[in-house]
């Protein structure tokens, strides 16, 4: 009795950690979020520019969470009724965590573009921007990791201690009133999931097709037909271009890697007592079992404390390069952050798995490494996210030779701009799987699919250094546009091009980093499944020769297709509703093209709104409604068939569109910085290389971070479900009555 109440009091120990480091995180994003709102915004012009792009991206992201809320109101019903008011519960904490991050995010990137522009236009210097560019970004990237980790402590305290579920003898299955069985802790963490998740989705996809709307209607129009500069104030789409960048690529890629940082713990969790369940049987007989009720709690808070872990060390590594005098080298200072935040996570995660793990009997997990196993694992997981992130930065850099041979082909015309550039990104793929695929078959033989799951929670848990170096980006090409419009000195705008050149690398550094993630996830999320409706008393076998399971595998591999052509469609109808507008202005408006007339930035805003709300519900609903339906239909095998296939193909898909999408985009800005001898902004070469860019932006910044979220959104769902569909499905009905 002794013992586990200090077993007790020691978890409780190691737990608290968890809202230290939440707590410490938001209070730190907090400050930089103040600090940054404090600073000047420089001219009236530039104020008045920021205020539209303000309220454009706040009137947008409001319309979206009223229809966030229908939907999450519906789910949460259904959640209720048909699993537990437990799991619907924790969906919602889900949903507002998630929601929480993404609108913060949008928030401090409005406040902080005006500001970065101001430094640039008072200081003329490069690292006193770049710290005020960083200390917005990193409010989006500290409210990730914080956000997450105190729903995950929510969770934890109030249903897995207060309500008991953690208690060994609750961790068993139970049945609901449909005789649905699944165990309480681990639906409670699903639901939890699904909820960040569903907010995830649409604020991927609907800021993706408002910014790829806006963003291809300012340059088909402006840049190639009207040959003006980019943000140039005469362009009426230039504004809603901004609003996009906050919307898309901060509040979109905020919920995003908040999703995949919490599925991937779900996940490892989930797992854990999958190991206990399993553990149970010995050739198919029930036993006292291997594993001990100690160590399924420690398999249970060990994702948990490591992703605190790391949640400290992105807080040191944040706050390093934001203490220090900076260089006029951003890539570096920015990788140092990143470096320092990677190193620190493998160190503190190395003392945290010490002290969870020595003296405990682990011969019933399979352990290979003893005590070190879970920890390999997950720096083997951080060790592949950082290759990850640099095979996308060779790929997608005009430092180095894909890219510039992309730029090259552009002096013979966009044909062969965009040939060069589908060649780049096929290729690509091929290097990141087979690290991934190194990653997962080491982490499987250390530690088993625990440690795969770990895997992705070490490639997550510096998740809060990745996202404020990502989103640095869109806020410095804001900038950009604020001083463009403002007509501020060249010198300023040189400066944001800068940042904003480095940004674009950073971003594909951090869609690799998020797809290299999702794999993960999903691949656990994926097998957390299959244990959900498998005999704990036989071994997981998924047989693929079975018919029901090769169909779900071949629709499964076609559902990412069909998910990005309709995201293409969506961005292409918006677009084409932005070119006729901007072309109706320029021909209607008098004076728009000599500076004397003010184009109407309004109804492009309105335009790329209407079109991304009316044109996200129906891809966005596809990942949730297929695998529920199908579940329905064709039983559990059938899902898992999809599961495997939707998850192999969105994988490839992502990579292949985000760095072919990346690459144009820098060709164009290698041209663009001079370096093709007697090419320059307006020259042939340069309008094909804007044709590519245009070609690429639905594909990197709409369709391939939306895959990130497809699979592992399904595969929440079909965990979630699964115990529904196990027991009533139409195939098994059939069967039955031809019984």
């Amino acid at each position: 009795m002794h013992i586990q109440r200090k077993e007790k009091v020691f978890n409780m120990s190691i737990l608290a950690l968890v809202i230290v480091a939440s707590l410490l995180t938001l209070g730190f994003a907090a400050m930089n979020f103040i600090k940054v709102k404090k600073l000047k915004e420089g001219t009236e012009e530039m104020a008045e520019i920021a205020s539209a792009i303000r309220i454009g991206a706040n009137a947008f992201i409001n319309y979206e969470y009223k229809i966030l809320l229908i939907v999450i109101t519906c789910v949460f019903a259904a959640l209720l009724i048909l699993v537990s008011a437990y799991t619907a519960f924790a969906f919602l904490i889900g949903a507002v965590m998630s929601a929480s991050a993404g609108y913060v995010g949008m928030k401090i990137a409005t406040y902080a573009n005006v500001r970065v522009a101001n430094e640039a236009r008072v200081t003329k210097k490069l690292g006193s921007t770049l710290k005020v560019a960083f200390r917005g970004g990193s409010v989006m990237g500290l409210c990730v990791g914080g956000f997450a980790l105190l729903g995950l402590f929510l969770v934890y305290v109030i249903f897995g201690i207060g309500l008991k579920m953690l208690e060994p003898e609750n961790v068993v299955l139970i049945s609901n009133w449909l005789g649905v069985e699944f165990v309480p802790f681990t639906m409670v963490l699903s639901g939890y999931a699904l909820g960040c998740s569903l907010i995830a989705m649409f604020n991927r996809v609907g800021g993706g097709i408002y910014t790829k709307a806006a963003d291809m209607g300012a340059d088909l129009v402006g840049k190639v037909e009207a040959h003006i500069p980019e943000d140039d104030p005469r362009n009426p789409a230039t504004i809603a271009d901004n609003v996009g960048d906050n919307v898309g690529d901060v509040a979109g890629l905020g919920s995003d890697l908040l999703e995949s940082y919490v599925g991937a713990i779900t996940a490892a969790i989930i797992l854990g007592f999958h190991l206990f369940l399993t553990s149970q049987y010995t050739g198919g007989e029930m036993t006292n079992g291997l594993i001990s009720n100690s160590l399924l709690s420690k398999l249970f808070l060990f994702p948990v404390v490591f992703a605190a872990g790391g949640l400290i060390a992105c807080v040191i590594g944040i706050a390093s390069l934001l203490l220090k005098k900076l260089s006029d080298n951003p890539h570096r200072e920015l990788n140092g952050s990143t470096w320092l935040s990677a190193g620190l996570t493998i160190v503190f995660g190395f003392v945290l798995t010490y002290l969870l793990f020595k003296g405990e009997d682990l011969s019933g997990v399979g352990f290979a490494a003893g005590y070190a196993s879970p920890w390999i694992a997950s720096t083997l997981g951080v060790v592949a996210g950082i290759l990850v992130g640099i095979i996308a930065e060779y790929y997608t850099s005009y430092d180095y030779k894909p890219t510039r041979h992309i730029a090259s082909a552009s002096q013979e015309g966009a044909a062969l701009t965009i040939t060069q550039g589908l060649g780049v990104g096929m290729k690509s793929c091929m290097a990141p799987l087979i690290v991934l695929g190194i990653a997962i078959a080491a982490s499987y033989f250390i530690s088993g699919m625990y440690g795969v799951a770990m895997a992705a929670v070490g490639m997550l848990s510096f998740v809060s250094a990745i996202v404020s170096v990502d989103t640095y980006g869109p806020i410095s090409d804001n900038a950009g546009g604020i001083a463009e419009m403002s007509k501020l000195d060249p010198e300023v705008r040189e400066i944001t091009d800068k940042l904003d050149s480095v940004g674009n690398t950073t971003a594909a550094i951090g869609k690799g980093f998020a797809i290299g993630s999702a794999a993960l996830a999903a691949l656990s999320l994926m097998v957390s499944y299959l244990y959900s409706y498998n005999d704990p008393s036989t071994a997981l076998i998924f047989n693929l020769i079975d018919p029901m399971i090769l169909v779900g595998v071949l629709c499964g591999a076609a559902l990412p297709y069909m998910f990005s052509g309709m995201l293409i469609d969506a961005v292409t109808k918006a677009a084409r509703k932005m070119v006729e507008e901007v072309r109706r202005q320029f021909r209607t408006i008098p004076g728009i093209m000599d500076g004397t007339a003010k184009p109407d930035y309004k109804t492009c805003i309105e335009i790329s709104s209407q079109g991304a709300l009316k044109e996200m519900k129906v891809p966005s609903m596809l990942a949730i409604v297929v695998p529920v339906v199908c579940g329905f239909l064709f039983g559990p095998g059938f899902v898992g068939g999809i599961l495997i296939g939707s998850t192999v193909s969105a994988v490839m898909l992502a990579i292949f569109t985000g760095n072919a999408g990346g690459a144009w985009d820098n060709a164009k800005k290698y041209i663009e910085s001079g370096a093709i001898e007697g090419q320059k902004k307006g020259s042939p070469a340069h309008s094909a290389a804007v044709v590519g860019d245009t070609v690429g932006d639905p594909l990197k910044d709409t369709v391939g971070p939306s895959l990130d979220i497809f699979i592992k959104i399904m595969s929440v769902v079909s965990l979630v479900a699964v115990s529904i569909f196990s027991k009533y499905n139409l195939i098994s009905f059939l069967i039955s009555l031809f019984k």
